[in-house]
């Protein structure tokens, strides 16, 4: 027995010394199946919150009500009430994430149109235009009026996220205005105002400005830029 001795020494250094190594940063596999699943339940809750606000814009057109029932949404969606609660906690909120999406497609909408312009005035004018043009189009037009109806709801129950939802809005302003020689910060504010109040009193009254109109509105902007 001795002698096998040293030949199950070298069979054990042999077994260390072809065994596998061990692999740093390797995620293990408990784990990479609950990523797995989780991206999975997270493509379905995505899919679910889009179907919901298309179906509160759909609701909104269809019914001409600035105040839909939850019950109407969830309908029009096909999903349950389980679905709408599981994302949103009120009406308000999900009204809230129909206006913050609203603006994003403004944003981009706009970001495209200061793109194809020269920077400094020509860009302020793109931006007032662009803004104007929600009235002017009636697809835009009926998707932000209920937000008009409701802002000043919206912008008392939820100050940080309406605040937030302005300064996408506003921020291309500010550098358009900055490159044409004025505040950005105050010149950029005022312009805002100036057609955003205008934008939402077409809408609201359904009193959409001319062409003339809106290069008066732009005129006078620049002329306050000194631009």
């Amino acid at each position: 027995m001795a002698a096998n001795l040293p030949r199950r020494r070298c069979l054990r250094h042999a077994l260390s010394q072809n065994s596998v190594p061990e692999v740093q940063n390797v995620v293990p596999i408990e784990r990479a199946v609950a990523a797995r699943t989780l991206r999975g339940r997270s493509e379905t809750y995505a899919e679910e919150v889009r179907s919901l606000l298309d179906a509160t814009y759909a609701v909104m057109r269809r019914t001409g009500d600035l105040d839909p029932r939850v019950a109407d949404i969830v309908a029009k969606s096909g999903l349950s009430n389980q679905a709408f609660y599981r994302h949103f906690r009120s009406k308000d909120e999900l009204l809230l994430a129909v206006l913050d999406d609203g603006q994003r497609r403004l944003v981009s909408y706009l970001d495209a149109r200061l793109a194809r312009a020269q920077p400094g005035a020509p860009r302020v004018r793109a931006w007032i235009e662009g803004v104007l043009e929600q009235a002017r189009n009636p697809d835009a037009a009926a998707n932000t009026k209920p937000f008009i109806a409701n802002s000043a709801r919206l912008a008392d129950r939820f100050p940080s996220e309406s605040a937030g939802s302005r300064e996408q809005v506003i921020a291309p302003l500010r550098v358009a205005v900055a490159e044409a020689g004025g505040d950005g910060q105050h010149d950029a504010d005022a312009i805002y105002h100036l057609a955003m109040g205008r934008t939402g009193d077409a809408i609201a009254r359904a009193d959409l400005p001319s062409a003339d109109e809106v290069d008066h509105l732009v005129e006078f902007a620049l002329r306050g830029l000194g631009a």
